[in-house]
């Protein structure tokens, strides 16, 4: 650990959870006695289900990244709920997020609750839980388009500073605009440069977080490398302009060139139809450091267990700077793992402290956990201790 992080003070525990109408759950009520737990069941009972239902107490759309309606159960009225409590330190505190169904005069609408009372935003929840996931989908992301790397960096980011998700959104938003302008030739130059002080501002906003966290994730699995884990350590690093720039010079310089690059190139991203420079292009470069290979040229298997080691390395660095043991959710986790490597990823899991929620249509491959784990059957509509 390095010496400007601090150790997690603190490991947050769903003791119960809760659904109504969502996904495919009608109601769902169940009692949690320990930090691991484990899902099992055919594919397609609902498994994954319950751990889209944690991960939208994070800012943003969750781990399978849906409208937040489709999390609506189909033959439901149109909204939903969801709530946990959870226990830290001794305290215990209920948190909930749902949506209420369209009516009359009215559209659908987001809520976010803390002991029942209400709350503007998601964000409000990283004071009491920070959720954490890797599902099957994040399988191919060293060999998959740059953006899919950068949504995980942003939300890496988004994990250690609940404010990033904003400042992404925002930045997103003004690059719009700018397009908007660039199409519209006869737009006054002044919208442009307007538009332009506006990316400009927040594309370093959002590059000086990813480049800080970067360096501290990189920092902290530097510390703790072991060539002989089953879970090879990552060299990562940020292939961007700006995220270079902010490690090197001081912000406003770097707003400076930013602001003076769009404008030069304005023709050019007219043509292209958006805008090319800038932290929206900016990629994610992942190494297995034990073979200093690109992560892409690895074998299928040494993709999975490098990735996996990431997230946990991430689970420490978000310990370590917010004082707060992650929850961990951990979508078929088991399937592409042998015996031994299982064992490790389990004794792993118990160093981070938090609660880990584990899914797994073999519930023979956390044969290991019996008693120590609360395991839950879950079939349609259900989920059952076994």
């Amino acid at each position: 650990m390095t010496s400007d992080t601090k150790a997690a003070t603190s490991a947050p525990l769903t003791r119960r959870l809760s659904l109504a109408d969502f996904r495919s759950y009608a109601a769902l009520d169940c009692a949690i006695s320990a930090p691991l737990v484990v899902l099992t069941g055919e594919n397609g009972a609902g498994k994954t289900n319950i751990l889209e239902a944690l991960s939208l107490f994070s800012p943003g759309r969750g781990l399978r990244g849906a409208e937040i309606g489709e999390c609506a159960r189909r033959q439901g009225a149109g909204g939903f709920a969801v709530s946990i409590e959870i226990e830290t330190n001794g305290y215990a505190t209920q948190l909930g997020h749902g949506l209420e169904p369209a009516g009359p005069d009215q559209a659908p609408a987001r809520r976010f609750r803390i002991d029942r009372a209400p709350v503007s935003s998601a964000r409000a929840f990283a004071d009491h839980i920070r959720p954490l996931w890797l599902t099957p989908s994040m399988d191919g992301l060293f060999a998959g388009p740059a953006g899919d790397r950068r949504k995980f960096l942003d939300r890496l980011v988004l994990s250690v500073d609940a404010d990033h998700g904003t400042r992404v959104a925002r930045l997103e938003r003004a690059l719009r605009n700018r397009n908007r302008l660039l199409a519209e030739e006869a737009t006054d130059a002044r919208w442009l440069d307007a538009a332009e002080r506006e990316i400009a501002a927040l594309g370093v906003a959002v590059a000086a977080a990813r480049q800080e966290t970067v360096a501290r994730l990189r920092a902290l699995i530097d510390d703790g490398r072991d060539s002989h884990s089953p879970f090879p350590w990552a060299n990562v690093a940020i292939d961007g302009e700006l995220e270079r720039m902010v490690g090197a010079e001081p912000a406003l310089r770097v707003e400076d060139h930013y602001r003076a690059q769009l404008a030069s190139m304005r023709r050019r991203d007219a043509a292209a139809g958006r805008t090319l420079n800038g932290p929206q292009a900016s990629d994610l470069v992942v190494r297995h450091g034990p073979k200093d290979e690109a992560a892409r040229a690895c074998s299928t298997g040494e993709q999975k267990a490098l990735l996996t080691g990431l997230v946990l390395a991430q689970a420490r660095l978000v310990a370590a700077m917010s004082g707060m043991a992650p929850l961990l959710l951990l979508d078929e986790i088991a399937a592409h793992f042998d015996p031994a490597r299982r064992e490790a990823l389990f004794d792993e899991l118990a160093r981070i402290g938090g609660q880990v929620w584990m899914t797994g249509a073999d519930a023979s491959a956390f044969a290991s956990l019996d008693g120590r784990a609360d395991m839950l059957r879950v079939t349609p509509g259900s989920a059952q201790r076994l």
